[in-house]
């Protein structure tokens, strides 16, 4: 305790003393910038070099990494592990199982400008999103109003400024030396509550921003490293879990000290013009890393793809507005135009508007959701920053889902959209990795993150309480060229995913475990299998007042397979209320643990109640009460190549492993089998041991390519059909025409480029609904209400500005345009090293 308040009095006189080092630049009309200038200056010339000489901040040599790379590696490594070191110990100061089991924690150094020049491990969906807080904080003149200054504490969560979504709260302090800011320190959590309309840190029923919870834009929240008296109380008051909050706060302030600390002392060791020499270097370093990466695994050109994902509200009950009582489908056609030079361009032209639910998306929350895809992809190292920012561009149609540019829209739970619409990248790369032989690195498409299991009320403490389970945090992993797909391994957002012991949960939710089990059939079948997700099933116990919801993909699977694959399992809901559990325990009878098979009738055998068993994957808040039951299921990953084509010894692999139920090997991979033993050898999710009959598993794969033979049509034949279907709305639900109606109102390459493609008539729309109709006018109608004021150079291309970079758009022609020429390889292709 001694030892902390020196250190932090410590801190303080620091602070002070750099503070007066700034009021003597002040006074002589000075920036807190480098050589004086401000802040706004220091940006606006930092983005001319790099847009003059397409290296950041000029820096065509890196001298110092060419000159002593061994010192230059040393000293990047000793930043980038004292961010990991930050993180593993601030982690342990919270006591929330979403921190500390999950490690939903990531930290950042940055630039003064705001870009990252390392990150932790962790989040790193983050690498960006503080990023573009604090270049909102330079843009909106923050150095002179409300001051940035020694000591200084800023918070935001605000994803029109930079952030996912709310929930994911961000700490930024900034480091000083000599009185000029050299650095910024970053850290995120995702929270457990942000006081929205709902329990939870995503909840589901609102309509608008109004009902997102408390929103903190880039504020100034603490002085010489203490919080203001008035955060204190402000903060926590608006939130159903305040203690949990004050300690996730706690762990982000310390992580960010910590970095500081190592900061300043490394600058003490090298000098301050070696310290700003390897911040400019690290990023340029990235850059170049990042394109050579590019042009070794990648072939110039444009893919191609597009995903969907539902979102079903129309009759539920709870949610905000009656306007909202709709269904929606997200629409993400995207292209990825890869240049000759190793930049690319991700193009999301065509997507649907911004919808009345809180899975809208913001620049911020689409280009975090880039970095930590890339960084399980094209940059799986450790030289992770903004560097792969300047190698990219992104087009985001104004008013879309992607940039709603509408401060009034909801985004509690962007990820629902987000991972969805990156599920065609996965692919977009795995084609270019296949055509450059690099088979190694193909992954048919991470797993839709849900079910989230959340809820609160009134817990077993009688204390008023929110629960967000991160069992999430484990999905089934895409099945790879070379393997199968991980089972119940990670999440998308969290490469380090962990789902959590259950006596942990159990502390903090009043939710017991009755089961936890491999779901089979979840991972999509092929050559190579998706991995599985898995269930809990969970009761309630000693609560009131508890409410609980679900939220994942229901109808729709947004990852489609790859080579011949198939998609992982959709999503269902399955509760039981009013039910006679606590009898069955009293009576020792048997009770649900599972739901391993949904079509075997087993759960509703066990359990007398009130049974909701739908395929809808989103339900707004509903009341539940003790021995009430919830199972949280956990998706799978898409598969890989031709499912006939799996060895059949794989096949019963995964009967004995719990992947496969056994009727279904005859039916995904015409592999037949028999029961050969009634006890179980394996940990199964069916009792008995099995072995494959050879002869009959040929047989029937023999026929089964015959029945595909016989179902087969030309390409020409299918999408005479299918035109017809347009021109007639044949079997075309309202909600699947509104989709298409709102991308074709949004954009007029993609409106020409369908009405092209099936040659329909000029004057063709989709026959809507009134309800659709005046669903799509009161979007369209709202306009515009961006929260910057003042953009950077790299916004051009999110920005409704007349002079956006040029983005091709392919579908027209179907054609390469505006790239230097569909060559078959890059022109001036190098060796890549190690370091890229």
């Amino acid at each position: 305790m001694v030892n902390n308040q020196s250190r932090r009095e410590q801190r303080q006189a620091e602070a002070q003393r750099e503070k007066e080092k700034l009021r003597e630049k002040q006074r002589r009309g000075e920036g807190i910038g480098w050589g004086g200038k401000t802040l706004r200056e220091q940006l606006a010339m930092l983005e001319d070099k790099t847009e003059a000489t397409d290296h950041y901040a000029g820096l065509s040599d890196l001298s110092m990494k060419d000159d002593d790379p061994i010192r230059y590696e040393q000293l990047y490594s000793r930043l980038r592990g004292d961010l990991v070191t930050a993180r593993e110990t601030s982690k342990e100061v919270s006591a929330t199982p979403i921190v500390e089991q999950e490690g939903e924690l990531c930290y950042g150094l940055f630039t003064p400008e705001g870009d990252s020049i390392a990150v932790s491990t962790g989040i790193i969906v983050h690498v960006h999103t503080m990023s573009e807080a604090i270049k909102f904080m330079i843009n909106h003149d923050y150095e002179d109003n409300p001051g940035i200054e020694p000591g200084d504490i800023f918070v935001n969560n605000d994803p029109h400024v930079g952030d996912v979504h709310p929930c994911d709260l961000m700490t930024l302090i900034p480091i000083f030396h000599d009185g000029e800011l050299v650095a910024w320190a970053g850290g995120v959590n995702h929270v457990i509550d942000t006081g929205a309309i709902g329990p939870g840190s995503m909840n589901v029923s609102q309509a608008s921003r109004f009902g997102d919870g408390a929103y903190y834009t880039a504020r100034k929240i603490g002085e010489d490293f203490e919080l203001y008296n008035s955060w204190r109380k402000e903060y926590p008051a608006k939130t159903r879990t305040p203690n949990f909050l004050k300690l996730d706060e706690r762990t982000r302030v310390t992580g960010c000290l910590m970095i500081r600390d190592s900061v300043k002392n490394l600058i003490d060791q090298v000098g301050i013009e070696t310290f700003k020499q390897l911040s400019r270097e690290a990023i340029e370093n990235g850059r170049r890393g990042f394109r050579t990466r590019i042009k070794r695994t990648m072939f110039p050109g444009t893919y191609r793809g597009a995903s969907f994902v539902d979102a079903l509200y129309e009759d539920q009950e709870n949610v905000t507005r009656e306007y909202a009582n709709e269904n929606h489908i997200m629409h993400a056609p995207s292209e990825l135009h890869v240049r000759e030079d190793g930049t690319f361009q991700v193009s999301f032209e065509g997507a649907n508007k911004w919808g009345w639910h809180p899975y809208n998306c913001t620049p911020a929350a689409i280009q975090g959701g880039i970095w930590v895809m890339l960084t399980q992809t094209v940059i799986p190292n450790e030289l992770v920053n903004d560097g792969a920012y300047y190698a990219c561009d992104f087009h985001l149609p104004v008013g879309s889902w992607a940039n709603t540019q509408n401060t009034e829209t909801a985004h509690a739970y962007a990820w629902h959209f987000l991972v969805s619409a990156w599920a065609p990248l996965w692919q977009h790369l795995s084609r270019g990795y296949y055509a450059r032989g690099f088979w190694e690195e193909i992954n048919a498409g991470n797993a839709n993150t849900s079910n989230w299991l959340q809820g609160g009320g009134i817990d077993q403490f009688d204390k008023l309480h929110a629960v967000n389970s991160f069992e999430a945090a484990c999905e089934g992993v895409g099945a790879r060229y070379v393997e199968d797909g991980e089972p119940h391994a990670s999440a998308i957002w969290n490469p380090e995913g962990d789902m959590g012991d259950a006596e942990a949960w159990e502390r903090v939710e009043p939710l017991p475990f009755l089961g936890r089990a491999v779901k089979p059939n979840t991972g999509g079948i092929g050559r190579r299998a998706g991995g599985a997700g898995f269930e809990s099933m969970r009761t309630v116990k000693d609560v009131s007042r508890w409410l609980l919801y679900e939220m994942g993909n229901g109808y729709m699977t947004s990852d489609g397979g790859l080579f011949g694959g198939y998609p992982a399992a959709s999503g269902y809901i399955l509760n039981a209320q009013d039910t006679d559990l606590k009898e069955r325990f009293e009576n020792q009878e048997d009770y649900p643990q599972h739901d391993l098979d949904p079509e075997s009738g087993d759960f509703e055998s066990e359990i007398d109640g009130e049974i909701n068993r739908r395929p809808e994957g989103i339900s707004t808040p509903k009341e539940f009460t003790d021995y009430d039951m919830y199972l949280n299921y956990l998706r799978g990953g898409s598969g890989l190549g031709d499912p006939l084509e799996r060895d059949p010894e794989d096949v019963l692999s995964d009967i004995h492993d719990g992947y496969v139920l056994p009727r279904h090997a005859a039916d995904a991979y015409g592999v037949v089998v028999e029961k050969v033993d009634d006890n179980a050898k394996h940990n199964s999710a069916v009792e008995g041991e099995w072995e494959i009959d050879d002869e009959a598993t040929e047989q029937r794969r023999r026929e089964m390519r015959e029945e595909r033979t016989e179902d087969a049509k030309p390409v020409s034949e299918w999408y005479e059909d299918e035109r017809a279907r347009i021109i007639e709305e044949e079997a075309l639900i309202d909600d699947i025409k509104k989709t298409y109606a709102s991308s074709m109102r949004m954009s007029d390459h993609f409106d020409t480029f369908f009405r092209e493609f099936w040659n329909l008539p000029e004057d063709f729309e989709f026959d809507l609904s009134e309800q659709a109709e005046r669903s799509l006018d009161n979007r369209f109608d709202t306009g515009l209400r961006p929260m910057w004021d003042n953009y950077t150079q790299r916004h051009k291309t999110w920005a409704d500005v007349d002079d956006e970079p040029y983005v091709p758009y392919t579908w027209l022609n179907r054609s390469i345009q505006s790239l230097s020429g569909p060559k078959a390889t890059f022109g001036d292709h190098k060796q890549a090293t190690d370091d890229d």
